[in-house]
């Protein structure tokens, strides 16, 4: 495997694998080559692939980070800010060296629109810096329509020993595409608000979610979420929008609705800088949800975030 660049190029191949064997080679080769180079290197894979690079390499793998995807990537929405921006951000110094695995078999059709478009948006947030982030895709397990989909946001992509050009590559259509109207459930309670509503429709929520069995810290998350949100609609949405709640298989759902339209396709997904006041809400909503999906256009913007119950 070769995904060596001179300069501050990007590069973002994807590596399509079938079975362990054909992971653990391809995948030790491209730490291997990290090695040889003095780069630093994370890897961020489901726990079980995590164990097949960590054996594949052995005494080697000492001085890489591992991280279990499962659990760092569990909201796609906070991969780029927490998980590759952290780390690349912590080595300014020289290319950065990245595994990141963010769609696997056991991700759901609602994640999915969240897991595409953050593997767009991986291009954007690394223009022009020197960071390889290599992100594989079971072939044998994953749905068509996923590893089409990464021939599209991914400009390399490798596939058994052939290295080439994606000719379908075109992050934007993939952002546009998986930019899903959400319709409103049926069963939530809706709650208007404006800005001199914000407590109230905090105390709302938190009676819903209580009311639907969430408690402790999942409770402290799901207020801080509400409050980010709906005060941004005040602030940046129209001056007023709607909040509904439900719980839908398994998880509680909160959903902001405003007129506002999100411009910037990484909102969310930029971490601060340093002594920036504000611009925070979306990302910490990220942070300490399980899952955010977001429609935004002409006739405003919809926010809907998920917590396990």
């Amino acid at each position: 495997m070769s995904t060596m660049t001179p300069g501050d190029a990007f590069v973002h191949p994807a590596l399509f694998y079938r079975g362990e064997e054909e992971y653990t080679r391809q995948t030790v080769a491209f730490l291997r080559e990290g090695l040889a180079a003095g780069e630093p290197m994370a890897v961020a894979v489901p726990g079980p692939n995590l164990e097949l690079i960590r054996a594949g390499l052995g005494t080697d793998g000492d001085g890489i980070l591992f991280l279990d995807m499962t659990d760092v990537g569990r909201n796609p929405g906070r991969i780029i800010p927490r998980v590759l921006r952290g780390f690349a951000d912590a080595h300014p110094g020289g290319r950065v060296r990245i595994i990141g695995e963010p769609i696997w078999a056991g991700r759901s059709a609602v994640e999915y629109p969240a897991c595409a478009q953050h593997e767009a948006l991986i291009n954007v947030a690394f223009a022009g810096r020197a960071v390889t982030i290599l992100c594989p895709y079971d072939e044998a397990r994953l749905d068509p329509q996923v590893i089409a989909d990464a021939r599209i946001t991914h400009p390399t992509l490798i596939d058994g020993d052939r290295e080439e050009t994606s000719h379908a590559y075109d992050w934007e259509a993939v952002v546009a595409r998986y930019n899903e109207a959400l319709p409103p459930s049926p069963e939530a309670a809706v709650v208007s608000f404006g800005s001199q509503d914000l407590p109230a429709v905090r105390r709302f929520a938190v009676a819903q979610a209580e009311r639907l069995g969430v408690a402790g810290q999942r409770l402290q998350d799901m207020e801080l979420a509400v409050a980010e949100l709906t005060t941004n609609s005040v602030l940046h949405g129209g001056g007023n929008g709607t909040l509904a709640v439900w719980a839908e298989a398994g998880h509680l759902v909160c959903e902001v609705r405003d007129a506002g339209r999100l411009s910037d396709p990484l909102a969310g997904r930029r971490p601060p800088r340093p002594g920036q006041i504000g611009g925070r809400g979306l990302m910490l909503v990220h942070y300490v949800t399980d899952l955010v999906r977001v429609h935004t256009g002409d006739a405003g913007t919809t926010v809907r975030f998920y917590l396990s119950l």
